[in-house]
């Protein structure tokens, strides 16, 4: 038996972001990207933000800026926040920066959060949140200084990569790790399946 929906073509996905590690995870989920459309929005905090607001505030605002520039498309946007207590690290924009990051994570736990905005072919948008508990170990200013010089932390939230040499700091971890690279796969997948892509 053949239903109605068998010869029906996923519609087209557009990816809001610049990131390859992103393009990288949809590869592992099996999806093709039409097109990769990063927005050019203002990612400042707002005062008095709290971060898991923020980053849903900016994922939204990322999908809302690329959609109506691919009408009958997909678009999938996502923010990615490395979190100390209620403060939100920066995207790491030199050595100083990533020392500075790295120097405050060492030996203690911190949150990553990664919000997800997808807005089918309809303009219905969904979202998601994905939280990730990343413990790292004592980091001795050698080590810091080393990975800092190494510019593998910068651009990166909170300074570091955790697909990189940064693994090795990590003495535990709850929640997603590809999460923490920058696109959470699980509620990526849920949401592409709502949007009819999967």
């Amino acid at each position: 038996m053949i239903t109605a929906d068998a010869g029906r073509r996923a519609p087209p996905l557009v990816l809001a972001s610049a990131s390859p590690r992103r393009l990288d995870l949809l590869r592992q989920l099996g999806v093709a990207v039409a097109t990769v459309d990063p927005p050019d929005i203002d990612e400042t905090p707002a005062r008095g933000e709290m971060p898991p607001a923020y980053v849903a505030r900016i994922a939204a605002a990322k999908a809302a800026a690329v959609a109506p520039r691919h009408p009958g498309t997909v678009v999938l946007a996502c923010d990615t926040a490395v979190v100390a207590g209620r403060r939100i690290l920066p995207k790491a924009a030199d050595a100083e920066e990533v020392s500075a990051c790295l120097h405050l994570l060492a030996g203690r736990r911190h949150r990553v959060l990664s919000a997800l905005t997808v807005i089918d072919a309809a303009g219905v948008a969904r979202h998601r949140l994905a939280t990730t508990i990343v413990t790292f170990g004592p980091l001795s200013a050698a080590v810091i200084r080393s990975y800092a010089e190494s510019a593998e932390g910068e651009g990166k939230a909170g300074g570091y990569a955790i697909q990189g040499r940064a693994e090795a700091f990590v003495r535990f971890l709850a929640g997603s790790y590809s999460g923490v690279v920058g696109l959470p796969l699980f509620e990526t997948r849920a949401l592409l399946i709502a949007a009819g892509v999967l």
